[in-house]
This record gives C-alpha cells, structure tokens and sequence, in this order.
C-alpha cells in the first residue's frame, strides 16, 4: 500500500457521501492468462479500487453501503496449493484491516449482500467493466447482459470517481515524478542509442528494460519508430537510417501504478537538418506556448485550439498553409499535419481513467465534444483545468501521405492548404513532443527533476556528448 490506511478510508468516505444512496461494487482484478491457465500475465490491479483500497492481490471486490457506512472487502483466502507454489500471503481479514475495513466475507457472500440490497429496492452502483472475466461476474450478480453493462453503469459513481481521481495530492504528485525519473532513463537511453544501424525493436527492448529492471512496467507499449507520421508506430526490425528522424514515445508505471508518458524526436545521425529544424522548432514553440497558457480556470479546449492557432502561423510562415488564421482553424485544415488533441490527464492510467468515458473524464455541461470534426474528434479533455490534475502536453506534426492524397483528391481545405509544397514532405515522418505537467495555483509545471533534452540544441548537444 503506497499510503497509510486513513487516506484510503477517507477517499472511500467522501465517495458513499457523494453517492449517498444505494450499494457501490468497486471489482478488483483476477489474473490473466497468456495462452494457458498458469502462464499469465503481470498482475495489474483495477485503478479505481486500487485508489479505494490499495490492495494488489488478485480476486477482490470492495463493497461500500452508502446508506448504512458499512464495508467490506470481499475475497477468498488462498489454499495450501497456492501457498506451495506462491508463498504465504495476508489473508483477506488482515487486508481489510490493513486498509480500514472493518468487514471481509469470502466471494460467495458477494451475491448474498447484493440480492439483499435489490430486494430492498437499492441501486447497485457499478464501474463500467473492461474484463470479459468480471463483465460475467457482474452478469451473475445483476442480470446484466455484457453488451449493456457500459451503458447501465452507475453515471453518479463514475463522476464521483472521476471528480477524486482527477485532483492529485502532493504524495500522488512524488510517486508521478518517481515514474518521470524512470522515464527520463529510458528516453535519454532510446536518444543515446539512436544511430544508424540499430533497430527499432533493439531501442524499445533496452528502455522497457529499464523499467523492468525497476521492478515496474511500461505505462504503455512503447512507440518507436522512424514511421513519426504514424500516430502509434511500434517498433520494427528495421535499422535505423542516415537522415531520418526516430520519434519515441514511452513511459513507466511504479510499483504503486502511478504513470509517466513524454515523447521525444531525435535526428539518426545526431543532428537536424535545415527542413526537420524548422519543423521542429514549429512543436517546440507549440509545446512551450501551452505551457503559457495551460491554469486553473481555462479551458483545455482553448490550450489546445491556441496551440493550433500558433501552428498554422508557423507553417504559413514556411509557405505549407495560407489563408485567415481563425478561419484555418475552425475549419479544421491544420488537422492534416496535427490530427490528435493536444493532451490527456495522466495518473494511476496513462490515459487517465479512460475506460470511465472519456464524456465524463475530458468534458462536461459546460464544453461538450465535438466528434463531427477531423482531429478535433481526438481531442480528449475540453474541461476547464483544476489546480492538482496532471495532464500531458504533446503537440505534433506529421506529413501522412494517405491522409495528404486523400484531402488534395477531394480539396478538403484546399483554400488554406498548400498542397504542392506539401507533397515535397511526404517522406518527411513526423514529430511530436510531449511532457506531463501539473496544473497549479497560478499555472503549470512540468514534472521530473530532470528535463529530458527537447530544444535543438540541447538535443544536439545531449547526442553529440
């Protein structure tokens, strides 16, 4: 458990008083299988009862009774033959204890205290599930198809999960710059061995070892590749060539299951060339410019548009887009070289309580999607930021040449798009930038004690050193 008891009893307090009413099922996860029974997986707890309970065992469900206070810890004790194999673990009595419940019941219980509630004509409250193991385990308790399970899921319960998890604490804060560290070992690892001649996939297995070697994980599987132009490029077998650029996008996630995600670009033979230098100083400026305007109180939907806006000034500047700035924007045109929003929070999830709704977790009454629009339809938070949320800052720019084909055949912005000089960067790749950063009182911060080399010629300087 990364806190003490009381933390979690608090958090579990202040979500059955927002809920109010009814029972909450907050399901752990079971183990995983490979490709049989006993080869499994790394075990990865659910988040969302990690956060409540802080537990890391397998086959767990938290119960709270929001009318009553109540809780329980619901598991099985493990067996001789597990204790064999496995060794000896705490029994679910001393877990309950441990993290200030005061009840624990073996799994058969479970159907027994939620059939009483239903028939008392109480609300179940539930998490939309993304096992198929616990979307069965639901079906059984509530008589609820799988196929319907998302959209029967409790709204009350996710928006209250949503509105705690969001806001960070100072001890959630450290465990994040203790993943930032990771991270910054790993790229500075993917920088240092970026040259011709090695593979893709020889970069990749080094920094998912680092963090292995941590005794952690990946936050995600790594992107690397010298393919920049493709969103999620993992790494291929190919080595590494003279004149490209290799984009790496990796994170950790510790032990407690707190994330770090940042990107970096670097030249394959150690230095930009005039065209990537002007490219990437464009996604240099756009990522501090966020920095600026990233606070308390502004929309993400308005970081992310300025961001935009800085964009298509720099790339009329090269002659690649023309027209009214504003106008550029809101039509979308500066979504053929920056297709994706701008950032996402970060935390327990890299994509930070994603499997929630992104509806809920990115947008409220207030600003609403838009998923009509090309590139604006990824964009995943258009809330007004809060001091405490951590949030990711990664603009990019990308020359996808299917994407480019497609919008000069059927002159998609062809009054702000400068097609003939774009089609001289279709073997250019792509470029993106990312760091996580803190919204705080009066602005942001960016997280880590060490900064990974992104200016030109830090970079420059980092390879050549």
């Amino acid at each position: 458990m990364l806190f003490d008891k009381q933390t979690y009893m608090e958090r579990r307090r202040v979500l059955r008083e927002r809920i109010g009413s009814g029972l909450i099922l907050l399901m752990g996860n079971n183990e995983s299988p490979v490709n049989y029974p006993a080869n499994g997986y790394k075990f990865r707890q659910d988040s969302s009862f990690l956060y409540y309970f802080g537990l890391h065992r397998e086959g767990l469900v938290g119960v709270l009774d929001a009318d009553e206070g109540r809780e329980w810890l619901i598991g099985n004790d493990i067996d001789i033959e597990d204790i064999v194999w496995f060794g000896q673990v705490d029994s679910v009595a001393d877990m309950a204890a441990q993290t200030g419940v005061e009840n624990s019941a073996p799994m058969a219980e479970l159907a027994k205290l939620v059939n009483k509630a239903k028939e008392q004509g109480r609300r179940i409250h539930f998490l939309p599930p993304y096992r198929h193991d616990l979307m069965i385990q639901l079906m059984d308790l509530t008589g609820i198809h799988p196929s319907k399970q998302r959209e029967q899921a409790s709204v009350e319960l996710i928006k209250a999960v949503i509105d705690q998890r969001a806001v960070k604490s100072e001890a959630e804060v450290a465990e994040i710059v203790r993943a930032c560290a990771i991270g910054y070992e790993m790229h500075t690892t993917a920088m240092r061995m970026c040259r011709p001649g090695v593979t893709e996939q020889e970069i990749a297995g080094r920094i998912s070892g680092i963090a292995s070697s941590k005794g952690c994980i990946v936050s995600f599987p790594s992107i690397l590749s010298m393919h920049g132009e493709i969103m999620h490029g993992y790494p291929s077998p190919r080595p590494l060539e003279t004149g490209r650029l290799m984009l790496c996008d990796c994170g950790a996630e510790t032990n407690e299951n707190y994330c770090s995600d940042n990107t970096r670009t670097t030249p394959i033979n150690g230095r930009f060339d005039q065209r990537q230098k002007e490219i990437y100083q464009i996604v240099v400026d756009c990522h501090d410019h966020a920095l600026q305007l990233a606070a308390p109180g502004v929309k993400w939907w308005d970081v992310h548009f300025g961001v935009a806006r800085l964009m298509t000034e720099r790339l009329k500047e090269l002659g690649l887009m023309r027209g009214d700035t504003d106008e550029a924007v809101a039509a979308g045109a500066h979504a053929m070289f920056f297709p994706h929003g701008l950032g996402h929070m970060m935390g327990m999830d890299v994509h930070d309580m994603e499997g929630l709704g992104q509806i809920y977790v990115g947008f409220d009454d207030e600003v609403r999607p838009n998923l009509e629009q090309f590139g604006t339809n990824c964009l995943r938070c258009g809330r007004r930021l809060q001091e405490g949320w951590v949030m990711t800052d990664e603009p990019g720019i990308y020359f996808i040449p299917a994407l480019i084909d497609e919008w000069r055949s059927k002159g998609i912005n062809k009054d702000f798009l400068c097609f003939e000089k774009i089609e001289t960067y279709k073997d250019f790749g792509g470029i993106r930038l990312e760091d996580d950063i803190l919204i705080t009182k009066d602005g942001c911060r960016m997280l880590g004690d060490q900064i990974i080399p992104y200016k030109v010629e830090d970079v420059e300087a980092f390879i050549a050193s």
